[in-house]
């Protein structure tokens, strides 16, 4: 298989978020793919992972994967764990890799198969306030638990070139806005708006929701991704571009199968 480049990058392997999008595949829902100082990390290896690596253009090896981090245990998530483990490990035979996990994907029905586990290196529960070294070079920390019914984590990675912040699925709250200042913000936003008959369990963040964020932030660079159906339907590019020129910030939306070079921060 064709090596990956070296530059520093984030594929978006799919951009699909909620039930409706990921069951219908109106977008893909491949996860996250992170290049950062030589080290490959996946985040959030959600249907279709395995199949969006290799029909990527150029393809991106599982084997070449250094981790694996799960931001929560939903299956639009983590529904490609086990197989991406079988991957990188090249199917067990080279124990490799390490699953950074919330501690509720692997006890009562969990979603990382115990078979799989021991094809790992080594396995490490996430908790609010982690910090965790994937390399000489490059770390994370999951610095906020978010309001979500499993337990979730955002993440903040650290690299010599750069920081870069990903809030996942939660509902607003204030404590967001003291954690997730990274030159480059990337927010899952499955609603458009929020209307009165939305279910208050759904715990999602909405464009309302990501203007107060980015204005309080400021970040280089922000990317929207993890569309619900208001949003496919309310197109994330030209939503994107509204919010860009609402805030006079850099907002650009996620496309499946989009490279962003992290060298152009």
């Amino acid at each position: 298989m064709k090596e990956m480049p070296e530059t520093d990058f984030i594929k978006f392997l799919g951009t699909a978020g909620a039930r409706i999008v990921v069951s219908k595949q109106l977008r893909a829902s491949g996860g996250m793919w992170y290049s950062l100082d030589g080290f490959n990390v996946l985040v959030d290896p959600g249907p279709g992972c395995l199949v969006r690596c290799i029909s990527s253009r150029p393809k991106i090896d599982p084997m070449q994967l250094n981790a694996i981090i799960l931001t929560h245990r939903h299956l639009d998530h983590a529904a490609d764990v086990n197989v991406m483990i079988e991957a990188m490990t090249e199917g067990g035979f080279k124990k490799r890799g390490v699953l950074y996990t919330p501690e509720d994907a692997l006890v009562e029905d969990p979603v990382v198969f115990k078979y799989v586990r021991g094809y790992l290196s080594r396995i490490e529960i996430m908790k609010e306030g982690g910090s965790y070294k994937l390399s000489d070079t490059v770390s994370f920390q999951t610095p906020l638990k978010h309001q979500h019914p499993s337990e979730t984590y955002g993440i903040n990675f650290f690299t010599q070139k750069c920081t870069i912040s990903l809030i996942v699925d939660t509902r607003y709250f204030p404590e967001l806005l003291k954690h997730y200042n990274g030159d480059v913000l990337i927010i899952n936003v499955v609603r458009h708006t929020v209307d009165k008959d939305m279910k208050p369990w759904l715990y999602h963040l909405s464009i309302k929701d990501v203007k107060e964020i980015v204005t309080a932030l400021k970040p280089k660079v922000t990317i929207l991704n993890h569309f619900g159906m208001t949003m496919v339907k309310a197109q994330p590019r030209v939503v994107a571009e509204r919010l860009s020129n609402e805030t006079g910030l850099k907002i650009i939306a996620a496309g499946d199968g989009m490279r962003f070079d992290l060298t152009a921060v």
